[in-house]
C-alpha cells in the first residue's frame, strides 16, 4: 500500500482537483502493541492452533491420539506455535494486515483419547483444560509461547489468549475412570476430580438443558465439569493462572462460555485483570438468528468485558450469505447495537468462527464472501477474521468448521481485501472510532458513512450479484473533490466525484460492486475515541486515546473531579495516560479539556470500583413472591448499586443451587469492606423493601463466600 502524504488539507484539496483524486491530509500514527486496552484499531487473526501450521513435528502427539493426514478432524493434526511463529516471520499475517492474533486456548489439556459414538476425540482444540499453569505440550513449551509473543511483538502483532475457566473436561459422575475424571492440576499438583468431590472444587447438578441463564450457569455443559467458582480454591486458581498468562506478555484474552458462569465472579476476575496488568478481554456469549438479548447487553456493559457480536454475525450471515433479510435489516443491527452497547467499538465483529458453520460455500459465489469482509472490516467493532476465510475454507459445523488450513496465498482476493482495508483501522479515526449513518438504501445497496471529528469514510456495496445499481442524490461529508476506490477496483468499485456540501455526482455501482472512499485530516479539537480498561479501582491507570489533544498537558476529568499534574502520566495529541483519582465508586462520564481549556466529547459509563473485588454468594431464604415478582439485593456501596432499586442486583436466581422461596446470587464486591445490604422484591414499578435493620458482614480480603441470611418481613 502507497505511503500517505502527510500534507495541509487545503493543499490537499487543491491537488485533488488537479490529479483527480484525493489524498488523505493526515496519517495518523500508527498505535503499537504497548497499548494493550484499545483493539479499535487492529484487525484479529482468530487461529485454531492445531489446524495452521506445523512448525515442530517432534511435539506431535503420538498414537492414536495423530492424524497427520487431518482426516479425522477430532484427532490433533500437528499445528503448533511455532508453525505461528514461521506464518509471522515469512510476512504472511503482517501482509494481510494482521495486528492480532487469537490463539487456541494454551494451557495444558488432557491426554485421553475418547471415543463418542465410535469416533475418537482428542483435545486438540484446547477446551479440555487439565492444568491452567502449564502449557500444551502438542502446541509447545513455555519457551515457545515466549518465542510466539516476542515473534509477535517485533512485527507490532498482539496476542490473544483463549482462556476457558468454565470447566476442565469430560467426566462422569459415576464412572470415575471415564477420560481423566475431569481433573484438575496447579502446576503439576493434582487439586481435585470430578467424583469423590470432597472439596467441591465442581457442579453437581446434572447437565443443561439451556432453559434458563441460570441452568447454564450452575449445571454442567455437556458432559464437562463444571468448576464452582464460589470455591475459593477454583476463585484464587484461577485469578493466579491469568497472571501468570499476563505476566508472559499476552495482550488480550477471549473468554470462553461467559454466558454460563457466574456473572458476578467473571466482573471480580475482569477486576483482578485490571487491576493487575489490564488487557483487552472479550467474552463468548452465543447468540442466534435475530436473537436480541437485553441480558447479553447488560453483561457487556456492566462486566468490564466486551463480547463476540453475534448479533453482528448473524445479520451479516443473513443478509450477505443466506438473503433471508436485506439491507434495512443490516441498517436496523447497526443502529440497535449502536444503542444497546455502551462501547459499541469494542465488541468484536466476525463472519464465522469455530462454533458455526463457516460463511463460505464451496459452490456459492466467493463475491458474497468479499462484501462480507469489506462490511466488516469497515464497520464499527474489533474485526475478527477466521483462519483460512482468505483461503474460501469451506465446512459445516463442529468439527468440519476447523479443518487444516489448505494454502497460504497471497494472491486470492479475499486476502487483498483483508490487505487493502484492515490499514485504514489505524490510518484513519473514522473507521477505529467513528460514527455510523446511512447515506443511501434499498433492498440491496447500503451506502454508509464512518465520521470522527472532520474524518470521514463512505463505503457503497451492491450486494445484487447480477444487477448493477444506479445511485443518485447521495450526500456526505467528504469535502469536494474525486477519490478513487481505497480497494482499487478489487470489487469493482468506481471513483466518487463529490461537489460542494457534500452532494456526489451519480453514478453506478457495479453488480456485486463494493467502494471505500476516505478523507482524513488533522484533527485539533480534543476528541476521545476509546477509553481502557472501563472498569478499575482508584489509582489504577487507563488509556485514553483519540486525536487533538494537543502536546501539553491539560485535565482529565472524572465526572467532575480534575486530575491533572502527575496523576497524568503521560499525554500526546493521540494518547493520554492517567490515573483514576480517589473518587467514590459508581459510573462516570470522562471528558478533557487541552492545555488550553477547549473541552472535547463526553466518553461515559465508565465505572470506579469500591476497591479490589471478590466474588461473594449472597442467599436469603423464605423470601415468598407473588406473580411477576423477583428478589433483588442492594447494599451501601456501588457496586449493590447504592440502595437505589433501580440499580439493584438481580433478579436473582431460585431454581439449582437453592430452591424457591430461597433465592441467591454471585455478586462482586470489595474485598475486606464491612458492607449493609437488604433485599427487596420487585414487580414493574413496585418495589417492596425487606423489613428489619440492615444485614452487614465483611468481606473476605481473598477468595470466596457465601453469606445466608433470611428474610425480614
Amino acid at each position: 500500500m502507497k505511503k500517505l502524504m502527510k500534507m495541509t488539507a487545503a493543499l490537499s484539496l487543491a491537488l485533488s482537483l488537479t490529479l483527480g483524486m484525493f489524498t488523505p491530509a493526515h496519517a495518523a500514527p500508527d498505535t503499537s502493541v504497548s497499548n494493550k486496552q484499545n483493539f479499535s484499531t487492529d484487525v484479529i487473526y482468530q487461529i485454531f492452533t492445531d489446524r495452521f501450521s506445523d512448525g515442530n513435528p517432534a511435539n506431535n502427539p503420538t498414537g492414536e491420539a495423530f492424524d497427520g493426514t487431518c482426516t479425522n478432524l477430532r484427532l490433533y493434526c500437528g499445528g503448533d506455535w511455532q508453525g505461528i511463529i514461521n506464518k509471522i516471520n515469512d510476512g504472511y499475517l503482517t501482509g494481510m494486515g494482521v495486528t492480532a492474533i487469537w490463539i487456541s486456548q494454551p494451557v495444558e489439556n488432557i491426554y485421553s483419547v475418547i471415543n463418542y459414538s465410535g469416533v475418537n476425540n482428542t483435545a486438540y482444540h484446547g477446551y479440555w483444560a487439565r492444568d491452567f499453569k502449564k502449557t500444551n505440550p502438542a502446541y509447545g513449551t513455555i519457551a515457545d509461547f515466549k518465542n510466539l509473543i516476542a515473534a509477535a511483538h517485533a512485527k507490532n502483532i498482539k496476542v490473544i489468549i483463549d482462556f476457558a475457566p468454565n470447566h476442565t473436561s469430560p467426566a462422569s459422575s459415576d464412572q470415575p475412570s471415564f477420560a481423566e475424571n475431569g481433573k484438575l492440576y496447579n502446576n503439576g499438583t493434582l487439586l481435585g476430580g470430578y467424583t469423590n468431590d470432597t472439596q467441591n472444587l465442581f457442579h453437581h447438578n446434572g447437565g443443561t438443558d439451556f432453559s434458563t441463564t441460570e441452568n447454564g450457569i450452575y449445571k454442567n455443559l455437556y458432559d464437562l465439569a463444571d468448576l464452582n467458582h464460589n470455591n475459593s480454591t477454583v476463585d484464587v486458581y484461577l485469578k493466579d493462572a491469568i497472571k501468570m498468562w499476563l505476566d508472559l506478555g499476552i495482550d488480550g484474552i477471549r473468554m470462553d462460555a461467559v454466558k454460563h458462569m457466574p456473572f458476578g465472579w467473571q466482573k471480580s476476575f475482569m477486576a483482578t485483570v485490571n487491576n493487575y496488568k489490564p488487557v483487552f478481554t472479550f467474552g463468548e456469549w452465543f447468540l442466534g438468528v435475530n436473537e436480541v438479548s437485553p441480558e447479553n447487553h447488560k453483561f457487556a456493559n456492566e462486566s468490564g468485558m466486551s463480547l463476540l457480536d453475534f448479533r453482528f454475525a448473524q445479520k451479516v450471515r443473513q443478509v450477505f450469505r443466506d438473503n433471508t433479510d436485506n439491507m434495512y435489516g443490516l441498517k436496523s443491527m447497526l443502529e440497535g447495537s449502536a444503542a444497546d452497547y455502551a462501547q459499541v467499538d469494542d465488541q468484536v465483529t466476525f463472519i464465522d468462527n469455530h462454533d458455526m458453520e463457516r460463511f463460505h460455500s464451496s459452490n456459492a459465489n466467493r463475491r458474497k464472501l468479499e462484501q462480507a469482509l469489506a462490511f466488516t472490516l469497515t464497520s464499527r467493532g474489533v474485526p475478527a477474521i477466521y483462519y483460512g476465510t482468505e483461503q474460501y475454507m469451506s465446512g459445516g459445523n463442529d468439527p468440519d468448521n476447523r479443518a487444516r488450513i489448505p494454502s497460504f496465498s497471497t494472491t486470492t482476493t479475499a486476502y487483498q481485501v483483508i490487505q487493502k482495508l484492515a490499514p485504514l483501522r489505524k490510518s484513519n479515526p473514522a473507521i477505529a472510532y467513528g460514527s455510523t449513518q446511512e447515506r443511501w438504501i434499498n433492498n440491496d445497496v447500503l451506502i454508509y458513512e464512518r465520521k470522527f471529528g472532520n474524518n470521514v469514510a463512505v463505503i457503497a456495496i451492491n450486494r445484487n450479484l447480477s444487477t448493477p445499481a444506479s445511485i443518485s442524490g447521495l450526500v456526505t461529508s467528504l469535502p469536494q473533490g474525486s477519490y478513487t476506490d481505497v480497494l482499487g477496483g478489487l470489487l469493482n468499485g468506481n471513483t466518487l466525484t463529490v461537489g460542494s456540501g457534500g452532494a456526489a455526482s451519480n453514478f453506478t455501482l457495479a453488480a456485486g460492486g463494493t467502494a471505500v472512499w476516505q478523507y482524513t485530516t488533522a484533527t485539533t479539537t480534543p476528541t476521545i475515541g476509546h477509553v481502557g480498561p472501563m472498569m478499575a479501582k482508584p489509582g489504577a491507570l487507563i488509556t485514553i486515546d483519540g486525536r487533538g489533544f494537543g502536546a501539553s498537558k491539560g485535565t482529565v476529568y472524572f465526572g467532575t473531579t480534575p486530575v491533572t499534574g502527575a496523576n497524568i502520566t503521560s499525554w500526546e495529541d493521540t494518547q493520554i495516560q492517567v490515573k483514576i483519582p480517589a473518587v467514590a465508586g459508581g459510573i462516570y462520564n470522562i471528558k478533557i479539556a487541552n492545555a488550553a481549556g477547549v473541552s472535547s466529547n463526553v466518553y461515559d459509563n465508565f465505572e470506579v470500583l469500591s476497591g479490589d473485588q471478590v466474588s461473594v454468594r449472597f442467599v436469603v431464604n423464605n423470601a415468598t413472591t407473588s406473580l411477576g415478582q423477583n428478589v433483588f439485593l442492594t447494599g451501601n456501596v456501588s457496586e449493590l448499586g447504592n440502595w437505589d432499586p433501580a440499580k439493584a442486583i438481580g433478579p436473582m436466581y431460585n431454581q439449582v443451587v437453592y430452591q424457591y422461596p430461597n433465592w441467591y446470587y454471585d455478586v462482586s464486591v470489595p474485598a475486606g469492606k464491612t458492607i449493609e445490604f437488604k433485599f427487596l422484591k420487585k414487580s414493574g414499578s413496585t418495589v417492596t423493601w425487606e423489613g428489619g435493620s440492615n444485614h452487614t458482614f465483611t468481606a473476605p480480603t481473598s477468595g470466596t463466600a457465601t453469606i445466608n441470611v433470611n428474610w425480614q418481613p
